[in-house]
């Protein structure tokens, strides 16, 4: 997938994530593609709107593409994410056997693609997967301080930091 392409679809993935607002579910979106470049499936955050602490965006797109095909397993296909995904949805993107993630933000906190942990990578792992990311990592972390930003304020305390998405970080 080219940078034009991974752009175009982290747009489309933006636009479930502002969807999630709604629902004050945190701004991540997702989106599927399949191997030919024609969309399968778009997913956001439900947690909250479901009070299902699994209704990731990841899984919820995921899902969504494998009742497309009539198959769990999404062999080619790509999953494109506002944020770098958790571990769980790092083990459901080995799982389903997708090929591809392309993701926008780090996570510092959660992540389990490159900040915390490599899981989709992992040699000891049955499937590994290719990753590209800071697709348009500025507007993916723009979107998500404008979430947690008034959610997360406190006053500046010494020996404190504001983190990367406006909270504070003990230090």
């Amino acid at each position: 997938m080219d940078a034009t392409t991974a752009e175009r679809w982290m747009r489309v993935a933006l636009a479930e994530a502002r969807a999630a607002l709604d629902h004050h579910d945190v701004p991540v979106g997702a989106v599927v593609v399949a191997p030919d470049g024609t969309e399968l499936a778009c997913g956001r955050n439900r947690r909250e709107q479901q009070r299902d602490p699994t209704a990731h965006a990841e899984l919820e797109a995921l899902r969504a593409a494998a009742a497309t095909l009539g198959t769990w397993r999404l062999d080619g296909c790509t999953l494109v994410v506002t944020l770098e995904p958790c571990a769980m949805c790092a083990g459901a993107l080995v799982q389903s056997r997708i090929a591809r993630l392309v993701f926008g933000t780090d996570d510092p906190k959660a992540g389990a693609v490159t900040s915390l942990f490599d899981l989709v990578r992992d040699p000891r792992l049955p499937h590994r997967v290719e990753v590209h990311r800071g697709i348009l990592a500025g507007d993916c972390a723009t979107l998500l301080r404008s979430f947690f930003t008034p959610r997360r304020y406190t006053p500046q305390r010494q020996g404190a930091r504001v983190d990367e998405w406006g909270g504070l970080e003990n230090r």
